[in-house]
């Protein structure tokens, strides 16, 4: 079986832009900085001194998830954009 090496993920100016696999097919994602801070605030990682990298790496195995689950629904967009809404908690019903 070949194995291709999909690009690794990179610091943009709106997030940090990687790709992901699904069906043999890659498809190129950008997380905004703005879903990375939700995400970070979601999970409590307070902590000033970490990068936007640092935040993505952290989270990556739920970022690629998300992403897989989205281009499996066929959610359009070249790259495919993860915004803050992505990630928000829903509101609580009480």
């Amino acid at each position: 079986m070949l194995h291709f090496a999909t690009p690794q993920p990179a610091l943009t100016g709106d997030g940090v832009a990687f790709t992901v696999r699904v069906d043999s097919l890659d498809r190129a994602c950008l997380i905004t900085k703005e879903a990375l801070q939700e995400l970070s605030r979601l999970k409590s990682k307070e902590s000033p001194q970490v990068s936007t990298m640092e935040v993505f790496h952290a989270f990556e195995a739920t970022i690629n998830g998300v992403a897989r689950r989205l281009v499996f629904a066929k959610v359009p967009g070249t790259p495919l954009r993860l915004g803050a809404n992505t990630f928000a908690s829903p509101p609580h019903v009480g």
